[in-house]
């Protein structure tokens, strides 16, 4: 049945686009019945030629596989379709195609190319982790270490696709694993070489802005170490045309237009250059400006890059000059005389600057531009040349220029990249140009595509190979593959008579031309060439049909081109010039013998080679010099494809997916033609056309078991996987079994995918149907008991209702009949009462219209009566008014008579004299006072604006001092009335208390007290909860910021040791070298290098390491070898270092200095405080002795204390010895502390003394490399003693900063917790209050006691040591006494009465004491730590060395040897670090030593008399404290090594577990069949399933269970082990984590529970050891949710929400990775939508979190060492005699 089937149908927008077949096909049927994706039905009509079927869609289940050729159905769509999927939805741009990589330009910065991604990639197999350019390197880097055979990467491409960028990152790569730190700049300056190579060889064409114009293979060399020591480059067919014609929107070389927009420089004033659109050369394609590029700063960019490869400044300005000179010649124009000759105008200014800038003649350069010599046999001829021909003259020579200059920079390059040491082999990296087809094609497209036709042909024969190896090794018959051979189409265009033969031909014809030589191909090859056509509407073009396409080319310009005709005149001239770079230029042309031949660096004039040169002929060179350029590129792509067979290919693949830059946009035309042209499609029909699926046996058993019944099922699964294959695929040519593997056809996968879904559906089917009838059953027994349980409680109710009824009906009768009742009575009282207010109402209503009738008539008279008033009235004022009206009119007219008279005698002048008599001066006068007036008000205004601002301070002051003092008044009223209130009331309350205990009480109030306690205990409760929450989330953030600063300082420590191994290891090899007179000779050859060395830091390790270095780098040379140049890159590079020294060595000398400042003043203040304290001693003693002295004068009798009596005399002579002992005590102590200052004063100048006098060694003579290596050990180590002070400076003023920062922190805990009480007791209420204001002061009062009495304890300590003192002053004393004694008689002894004296009795237990001699050290270091293995021995006590160590210790500080004590801790330091060097790979060795030097530690802590550390110990191992020495210096010099330990401790375990983790945790199958494998391609998987010899997670366990009882066995301290377990368990989650981010096939539902059943087995594991509180469960967290991000629903947005919330362990670019790689490993499962991946990014968007991927899995967290005391006694501690201790003895 093909009902359903999917199929890919042709489609001119998408290429292809699925549909469904509606109904089943049948042999004979013409048309399909399909249906589109999008619901639209079709007929598809077959072909009835061919009549072949559309091709088949893959399963959704193989869908975005990793490689292409796991695909099914192996075509192009399929192919397409799987890149879109990963490209489009995954964000995946690499996938695999059998051997090639397909790389897809995202037009992104994408995070994948890291360190950490490195680091992931490397050491793995190609296949096991996700398609990348980094496992195509290291697959390239591990064939290279393995088979020693020479690598390549070819990495091809349209312009824009990414080819500089996939060779940058294969570079990057190689650099990084190569292990080369001290040769990384090789990488460095190849990355740098890049400004220069794309400046000079990159332009902007209309498919890219930045699109390189030649191609280049890069040589990386590695030495034998396989680390890379140098690199050189070749480069292929520059575009030189491009220099003198552009196209439409396309520009020149960036150079010029870098050069143009830095005109403005001064350093350019000379080159007198302008704008872009001034130059013929740059402004034809009319585009000079590309959009987000700023020309000036790339040409910043490009002089800082010539600058690290060596180029000086001069060279780089006569490089500027040569460019600019190519520019004025684009502008030099030619005026025509006649037909056959042209003319320069004079002084033609463009020809001019370019003279100028050239440094040669005008008038010569003018008259070879328009002129051309020929010579024949017996003459020669000067001709002139037409202006068309001089124009090409003129462009030709731009041209050849630009060429040369390019070789030359080139040159310059490799030579800065050139290795200094014997190459062992190479990686080459060949970034090349793709095949190209323009609207017009000329001879650089047809170069490029003959270069991609013979790579093709390579790539074609190396798959097939690889083919052929594989069906061999497995043992399948080979059957030919027919595939496409373009050997045809190479033959047309180099083979004899052939295209470049004929274009050859024709350049050397007199009057050839591009017509004729069309003609010749047409002639040669048309109808009888099959690759060959003709155009129709063309004679002047061809068509070849090469591998990948169609391709038309236009004749014109081709024989120009390939000619590339440069009149030797114009060469003459230019090396004739005064310029010394130009005829360097040229000199190489000289040198070049043939194209096939290489000068010194390799150089040929259009491409760089490898090949050793031929041996020259006399005459040879005139004639090679003339060989055309498609000559010369045949050849050099023959030496090309020499080198790529040579070596080992790996191909790169680069697509363009769209032509418009947008990110992660997929455009299907442009893909389908690069796919085409790059050969995937033909790697795809090669591998479809044999066998493209192959699985191992085990994977196809794991897969398809359940197929499989349990009688098929036989041991040997080879067998079994027969059996059912031949019952599932009847057809056996559709398979075939190999030696390992299984090889099916194409679309047998997928006929196997079918029947394994069809099973696992009718299986859930099955289950759904049993599910579901169990389901409904019990649902409807659910309901049936439900359904009656209803309807008796409704027949219940229905009854009551019924009953309800009857008595409401009853009720209701009663009711009406006595409300008809009450109705009809209510009614008739109603109409009686209306009938009576009716009668009442109609009698008032006439006698009150008979009432106002009356009363209208009286008014009306009275109205009559005013009305004829009003009207008389009102005539007389009208008259009236009319009389006064006349009178106004008449006076008007008199007063306008009398107004005319005014105005008459107010014009006349007398009458204006008269009035302004004195009016003058009288406003003079106004205006002075007016003035003075102003002044006077001025000055009063600034007066009172000046009173005012005093006022207002004033009044500032006195506000501020009033609200002060009424503040200060409130608060004291405040304090007052508190104080007094809380007297009253603790008055109140005390006689409460007395009536309280006086009275009885009632149950009542028991009851009530009781509860009102239990109110308060719960607000106090909910008050130290939070107090207590703050307190936690203070003390994570002080232990997080804790764990930051012991990360960073184990870091610095891990540095330093590492750089002390490095220093160790170049000192034991320059003691082991000899040196050579030849190798002193050539150092002394460099005497501008002796400065470097004098201005070494001597604080900076990575100083001396550049130092010995070079030291060896020239004692290690041959003598055979000759002086080499002196290296001017190495020289900058050794200055620019020296002056960053010579910074650093400031900086350090100043913080030494301020440093020593510091410790002068802390050392004075602590002397000038112990002087003090000593001089109080002092005096109490005195004091003591006086009192002792005037005791015995007075209690004694005359004849006891008199001046002659033996007991006096005894008193004095003590007091004497006493106070003369002090005095030299005190001058000692003032001579060392001179001696000390002095010391520190004369050391810097010593030091430089010593400098000075090692410098003066440097002159040559016999010894004088074994004196400057002894000279130069001497400064290490002085360098290293000034190190070491400066250390032990920096670090007590590290502690007093500690000190300070914790009594700063204790005083704002305290600050603190007085303000959160003082707020809490606020809130309470005032009885509560006052007895939390008594708890509060009770606590107080017994903090106070608490610290009364810890200076109680100290101050008896000091009783104790003086009593020590004292002690030992009585011991002298009586010592004394005894010899007094011996001279005095017997009798004198009986008859004198002497006081008694305690004679101390010898103990004759031991001490706990080792004693040893001290030329026994070594022999004790020796037999102790560098002798047997210790930590294989399983019979001794843990931690024995460590106890032996410190018993010798004791009596080296018993005995006050201080010279013993430092030589002891020194050697056994030393030991242990030597032992660990040795050894240091080895668990046991490592935690045996880290599990001692902790009990070393603890030891020196235990037994130091500090009282901190003596709080467990016993009585008496108080008295084996250290008594003479502070070894606390040594105990923070032992933390550091035990620190170092275990991060070696931790390098150990991780290299132990790295193989185990990824099979163990990711590829083992824990729980059997709950994952199959899917279908993989032609890489090497690993597989799923355990192996023999492969891990599992029992070899975890099993692992994890030894490292735990050997340091068990050690006696390590549990602290220590929980954090041991807690790294380890990082580890795991760690690289199972990237791992799991870096592998699509691990991405699925079922692997997410085998890692979550795993995680748990680890934590059972915890549990079973008791370190479930380690810490470790917590770091498998981001490993946790991710398994669980894999199972969970992955749909709406409430899934979403609950993975935002779940995976708050794990980054943004973790999650939407996990989710981007989620794969359906069958097809029940779904695949994660775009749109849901979108949805979660748009919630995380504000989550702050590290962008990175991966997880830090060389992470170390900072580890502590608790202290830990141990109960073991001293004293009863035995020597094994197997230890060979003898020499020592128990004390």
């Amino acid at each position: 049945r093909t009902y359903y089937a999917r199929v890919w149908i042709p489609d001119p927008e998408e290429v292809w686009k699925s549909a469904e077949l509606l109904k089943d096909y049948k042999p004979g049927d013409k048309v399909l019945q399909l249906r589109l994706e999008e619901g639209k039905d079709l007929e598809y009509c077959l072909d009835p030629k061919t009549k072949e079927l559309p091709p088949l869609r893959n399963p959704d289940i193989l869908v975005g596989e990793n490689d292409l050729t796991a695909l099914s159905y192996l075509h192009e769509p399929a192919v397409l379709h799987n890149l879109k999927v990963r490209f489009i939805d995954s964000k995946l741009i690499y996938t695999y195609c059998g051997i090639v990589l397909v790389a897809i330009n995202p037009y992104e910065q994408l995070p994948i190319y890291g360190e950490d991604i490195i680091n992931a990639y490397s050491g793995q197999n190609m296949g096991d982790m996700d398609p990348h350019i980094f496992a195509v390197a290291e697959e390239a880097y591990k064939q290279m270490a393995r088979d020693e055979r020479n690598q390549s990467i070819i990495v091809s491409g349209e312009s824009g696709a990414g080819k500089t960028v996939s060779a940058k990152y294969a570079m990057r790569y190689f650099a990084t694993v190569s292990g080369s730190a001290s040769e990384a700049n090789v990488e460095e300056k190849v990355l740098a070489s890049n400004p220069i190579m794309e400046s000079i060889g990159n332009a902007k064409t209309t498919r890219n802005d930045n699109s390189s114009r030649f191609g280049k293979y890069i040589e990386i060399g590695f030495d034998k170490r396989y680390r890379i020591i140098g690199a050189n480059m070749r480069t292929y067919l520059l575009e030189k045309s491009r220099v003198v014609f552009q196209a439409e929107e396309e520009r020149n070389y960036h150079i010029f237009y870098q050069l143009c927009a830095s005109a403005t420089l001064p350093e350019f004033k000379t080159l007198r250059l302008g704008n872009a659109n001034y130059f013929h050369y740059t402004k034809q394609g009319g585009s000079p400006v590309i959009d987000g590029v700023d020309d000036a700063k790339e040409m910043v960019n490009t002089r800082q890059a010539c600058t690290l490869l060596g180029i000086s400044d001069s060279y780089q300005m006569g490089i500027f000059r040569i460019l600019a000179g190519i520019l004025h010649l684009g502008n030099v124009e030619f005026a025509s005389r006649d037909s056959d000759s042209c003319v320069i105008p004079p002084k033609h200014e463009p020809l001019t600057i370019f003279c100028d800038l050239m440094g040669v003649e005008y008038e010569e350069m003018a008259h070879w531009l328009c002129h051309r010599k020929l010579a024949t046999a017996t003459e020669t001829y000067i001709k002139p040349i037409s202006k068309l021909h001089a124009i090409n003259a003129r462009d030709a020579l731009a041209k050849h220029i630009y060429a040369n200059l390019f070789n030359w920079i080139v040159d310059h390059v490799n030579k800065a990249l050139h290795a200094t040491v014997k190459q062992h082999s190479f990686i080459g990296v060949l970034d090349i140009y793709g095949f190209e087809t323009f609207e017009i094609n000329s001879f650089e497209q047809f170069c490029i595509n003959y270069a991609n036709e013979k790579l093709q042909q390579q790539f074609n024969m190396h798959v097939f190979k690889l083919e052929q190896e594989e069906y061999m090794k497995e043992q399948i018959p080979w059957t030919l593959i027919d595939f496409y051979d373009n050997q045809p189409c190479i033959n047309l265009i180099e083979a004899k008579m052939g295209i470049l033969d004929l274009l050859d031909e024709e350049c050397k014809m007199p009057k050839g031309s591009d017509d004729s030589w069309a003609q010749k191909l047409y002639n040669t090859h048309l109808n009888k060439c099959a690759l060959f056509e003709k155009p129709r509407m063309s004679n002047k073009a061809f068509i070849i049909k090469h591998f990948a396409d169609k391709v038309e080319y236009q004749c014109e310009g081709f024989l120009e081109k390939n000619k590339d005709t440069v009149y030797e005149e114009q060469i003459k001239v230019l090396k004739s010039s005064k310029f010394k770079l130009l005829p360097e230029l040229f000199q190489d042309e000289e040198k070049a013998i043939s194209p096939t031949s290489a000068t010194v660096s390799g150089r040929v004039p259009l491409s760089r080679t490898a090949v050793k040169p031929a041996k020259a002929r006399p005459g040879q060179a005139s004639k090679e010099h003339k060989k055309t350029v498609g000559h010369q590129f045949r050849n050099s792509l023959h030496l090309l494809m020499e080198t790529l067979n040579a070596t080992t290919p790996h191909y790169v693949r680069c697509i363009k997916p769209n032509d418009f830059k947008f990110p992660f946009t997929f455009d299907e035309k442009r893909a389908v033609q690069q796919l085409r042209a790059c050969g995937v499609l033909e790697t795809i029909r090669i591998s479809a056309a044999g066998f493209p699926s192959r699985w191992t046996y085990q994977e196809f058993f794991s897969r398809y078991r359940v197929l499989m019944k349990q009688r098929d099922v036989l041991g040997d699964r080879k067998q079994t996987c027969k059996n059912v294959l031949e019952k599932l695929i009847l057809d056996k040519d559709k398979y075939q079994f190999g030696k390992t593997k299984i090889f099916f056809r194409a679309g047998q996968v997928a006929y196997l995918e079918k029947i394994r879904a069809d099973k696992l559906r009718a299986a859930c089917i099955r289950i759904q149907k049993t599910i579901r009838g169990w389901l409904m059953r019990k649902k409807y027994v659910r309901m049936r008991k439900a359904a009656i349980t209803i309807q008796r409680y409704v027949r219940g109710y229905q009854a009551r209702c019924y009953a309800n009824f009857l008595r409401r009906t009853q009720a209701a009768i009663t009711i009406q009949k006595f409300q008809r009742m009450y109705v009809v009575r209510k009614r008739y009282q109603c109409m009686r009462a209306a009938t009576i207010a009716l009668q009442a109402l109609l009698r008032g209503y006439m006698a009150r219209n008979k009432y106002q009738m009356m009363l209208r008539e009286h008014k009306s008279i009275i109205i009559q009566k005013h009305l004829r008033g009003w009207l008389a009235r009102v005539c007389y004022h009208r008259t009236l008014k009319a009389i006064v009206y006349l009178q106004c009119c008449y006076r008007r007219m008199m007063a306008k008579r009398e107004l005319k008279k005014l105005k008459i005698e107010a014009r006349s002048v007398e009458r204006y004299k008269k009035l302004h008599i004195g009016l003058e001066n009288k406003i003079m006068q106004l205006q002075r006072k007016i003035d003075e007036q102003n002044k006077e008000y001025k000055s009063l205004m600034e007066k009172l604006s000046n009173l005012e601002i005093t006022y207002s301070t004033e009044t500032e002051k006195l506000r501020s001092d009033v609200e002060r003092l009424r503040m200060s008044e409130e608060e004291a009223k405040n304090a007052t009335n508190r104080v007094l209130s809380l007297q009253e009331e603790i008055a109140k309350l005390r006689k409460e208390l007395h009536q309280t205990q006086s009275e009885k009480k009632t149950i009542e109030e028991w009851a009530d007290k009781y509860k009102h306690e239990t109110e308060q205990a719960s607000m106090h409760t909910d008050a130290l909860q939070i107090m207590e929450k703050k307190l936690v989330e203070e003390t994570k953030q002080l232990e997080l910021d804790l764990n930051d600063e012991r990360l960073r300082y184990q870091n610095l420590l891990n540095e330093f040791s590492r750089l002390e191994e490095r220093y160790d290891d170049l000192k034991d090899e320059m003691n082991l070298m000899v040196v050579k007179s030849s190798n002193i000779s050539v150092f002394l050859s460099f005497p501008s290098l002796f400065p470097i060395f004098t201005h070494c830091s001597a604080s900076s390790w990575c100083g001396r390491g550049i130092l010995l270095d070079f030291l060896l780098f020239f004692l290690k040379q041959e003598p055979s070898e000759k002086k080499a140049p002196l290296d001017m890159s190495l020289f900058l590079k050794l200055q620019k270092r020296v002056t960053e020294l010579e910074q650093e060595k400031q900086s350090l000398q100043d913080e030494l200095d301020r440093k020593e400042e510091q410790a002068l003043r802390a050392k004075a203040k602590y002397e000038s405080l112990k002087r003090q304290e000593l001089e109080s001693e002092n005096k109490k003693l005195k004091n003591e002795l006086n009192e002792l002295q005037k005791a015995l004068t007075e209690t004694r009798s005359p004849e006891v204390t008199a001046p002659g009596a033996p007991a006096y005399r005894v008193l004095l002579d003590q007091l004497t010895s006493v106070s003369e002992e002090l005095e030299v005590r005190k001058e000692e102590v003032l001579i060392l502390r001179s001696q000390l200052v002095s010391q520190k004063e004369a050391i810097q100048p010593k030091v430089n003394k010593l400098v000075d006098q090692q410098l003066k060694l440097y002159t040559p003579s016999e010894n004088w490399g074994c004196d400057f290596l002894s000279v130069f050990t001497q400064l290490l180590l002085n360098f290293r003693l000034l190190e070491s002070q400066l250390q032990s400076q920096k670090k007590s003023h590290e502690n007093e900063l500690e000190s300070l920062r914790g009594e700063i922190q204790s005083l704002k805990e305290e600050n603190n917790r007085q303000q959160q009480l003082l707020a809490q007791n606020l809130q309470l209420p005032p009885e509560a209050r006052i007895e939390a204001s008594l708890q509060h002061e009770i606590t107080r009062l017994t903090n106070e006691n608490l610290d009364l009495m810890e200076q109680l304890e100290k101050q008896d300590k000091t009783v104790r040591k003086l009593k020590k003192q004292l002690k030992v002053f009585a011991k002298k004393i009586g010592e004394l006494e005894v010899g007094q004694m011996e001279n005095i008689s017997p009798g004198q002894i009986i008859d004198e009465p002497i006081r008694p004296v305690n004679i101390p009795r010898k103990e004759k237990d031991f001490q706990g004491m080792l004693e040893y001699k001290k030329e026994d050290e070594q022999k004790l270091v020796k037999n102790l730590i560098l002798g047997k293995q210790l930590s294989h021995s399983v019979n001794l006590i843990p931690g024995l060395p460590a106890y032996i160590l410190f018993m010798c210790v004791r009596h080296a500080d018993y005995l006050n040897d201080d010279q013993k004590v430092r030589s002891l801790l020194t050697s056994t330091i030393n030991g242990i670090k030597k032992v660990l060097k040795k050894r240091g790979d080895d668990f046991e060795t490592v935690s045996f030593w880290l599990s001692n030097t902790c009990r070393f530690l603890h030891c020196l802590k235990q037994y130091s008399g500090e009282e901190g550390f003596m709080k467990h110990n016993t009585p008496r191992q108080n008295e084996h404290c250290l008594t003479n020495f502070d070894l606390a210096e040594y105990r923070q010099v032992l933390s550091d090594l035990a620190i170092q330990i275990y991060q070696q401790l931790v390098r150990v375990l991780e290299n132990i577990l790295q193989p185990m983790i990824v099979s163990g945790m990711l590829e083992h199958e824990t729980i059997q069949g709950v994952s199959g494998v899917k279908p993989t391609g032609l890489r090497k998987r690993t597989s799923s399933i355990a192996d023999e010899g492969t891990y599992t997670l029992d070899s975890i366990i099993r692992q994890l269970n030894s490292f735990h009882s050997v340091m068990c066995q050690h006696g390590m301290d549990p602290e220590l082990i929980k954090q041991v377990v807690k790294q380890m368990f990082y580890i795991i989650g760690a690289v199972t984590l990237n791992n799991l981010l870096l592998r699509k096939d691990m991405c699925s539902w079922s692997k997410g529970m085998q890692i979550r059943y795993n995680v748990s087995q680890l934590e059972e594991w915890l549990r079973d050891k008791n370190l479930m509180n380690s810490g470790a469960k917590e770091t498998l967290e981001p490993l946790i949710q991710a398994a669980q991000l894999l199972q969970v629903k992955k749909k709406t947005d409430e899934d979403a929400e609950a993975i935002c919330s779940m995976c708050n362990a794990l980054t943004t670019a973790q999650i939407v990775k996990v989710l981007n790689l989620y794969t359906p490993v069958n097809e029940f499962e779904e695949r994660v939508l775009v749109s849901f991946i979108r949805t979660i990014q748009m919630r995380l968007r504000d989550r702050k979190d590290s962008p990175q991927l991966l997880m830090d899995a060389k992470h170390i967290f900072p580890v502590t060492f608790p202290f830990n005391p141990s109960s073991l006694a001293l004293e009863t501690i035995q020597i094994p005699a197997s230890l060979g201790l003898g020499f020592i003895s128990r004390v």
